[in-house]
């Protein structure tokens, strides 16, 4: 049974005349008559009365129309489904990302996907940078946002956003007292960072540039996520640097100051496989460059 011998069989059942049926079919009577005779045959019962003047359903034609009607149905559904899906606008996308990636860049693209792409599930996974790379090799995420350095061949990456580093401390705090700061007043300062597996190149840079001035940072304690970080400043324990993206977040007891003659800049990456194939990557990544286009525009006006 093929699918064309269920609409032949709807036809004539809705027409109840095999001349009306085989015009709306766009075919002749004689073709359809047969088709319909070998319908009943597979089936195996008479689903159609016929005299010389009239057509009428049986009682197992009235049963098999009304379950032809719904086969057909649930047929159009599913070649709908299959072709939204291969366009992106269904199915699933599995976003990995770090939590500092919730401060200004995520948000934004996650509301404007949402609201272009209703029917798409986004899941959202706050991973470290390092399992990030070892979730996209396996295939388990088809996104992540996190921090460098990343190297594969397997994955694409590309940087999408750049914040300026400033220093946090407790404002009750001396050097809260001052404009700006210099990274010799650091010297003796307890200092509190997040862990080197967390951000190994932002660690590694505060740490180079503390050596680039005569001493090595004080590193007392070290935490996996900023609110950690924040927290143990506020209860006056070290001082830290944050990008300064995160500076609108954390108020709390905490005091935001620049760090004069130095350049220590947080940076995020996006990044994927290269052999991904799900449609609604695609997407996602549209939406991420078209953020990116407007920032530089906005840069550029400015």
């Amino acid at each position: 049974m093929e699918l064309r011998h269920l609409q032949y069989f709807i036809a004539v059942a809705e027409e109840l005349h095999f001349g009306k049926a085989a015009l709306r079919l766009n075919m002749t009577q004689p073709p359809l008559s047969q088709q319909i005779k070998q319908l009943e045959k597979e089936v195996g019962v008479t689903l159609l009365k016929r005299t010389k003047r009239v057509v009428e359903l049986s009682a197992a034609g009235e049963s098999f129309l009304k379950h032809s009607r719904n086969a057909i149905e649930q047929i159009d559904k599913a070649i709908e489904m299959a072709q939204r899906t291969a366009r992106g606008e269904l199915g699933r996308l599995v976003v990995g990302f770090v939590g500092s990636a919730t401060y200004e860049f995520l948000p934004p693209i996650i509301r404007e996907f949402r609201e272009l792409f209703p029917s798409v599930k986004v899941d959202l996974r706050e991973i470290s940078s390092f399992r990030q790379q070892e979730e996209l090799l396996k295939g388990n995420i088809d996104i992540g946002i996190l921090h460098p350095p990343l190297q594969h061949s397997a994955l694409h990456m590309e940087k999408v956003q750049s914040s300026p580093c400033i220093l946090a401390l407790p404002k009750q705090h001396p050097l809260a007292a001052k404009k700006t700061i210099e990274i010799q007043d650091l010297e003796n300062e307890p200092i509190i960072t997040l862990a080197k597996e967390t951000w190994p190149t932002l660690y590694l840079e505060f740490v180079n540039f503390c050596e680039q001035a005569g001493f090595k940072p004080k590193i007392i304690q070290e935490a996996t996520e900023y609110q950690m970080v924040i927290g143990l400043v506020s209860a006056g324990i070290g001082i830290t640097f944050v990008p300064s993206s995160a500076k609108k977040l954390f108020n709390l007891e905490v005091a935001y100051r620049n760090i004069n003659q130095i350049q220590l800049t947080a940076e995020w990456v996006i990044a994927y496989r290269k052999d991904n194939q799900n449609p609604i990557l695609k997407h996602f990544l549209d939406i991420v460059n078209k953020r990116q286009a407007l920032l530089q525009a906005n840069v550029t006006n400015t």
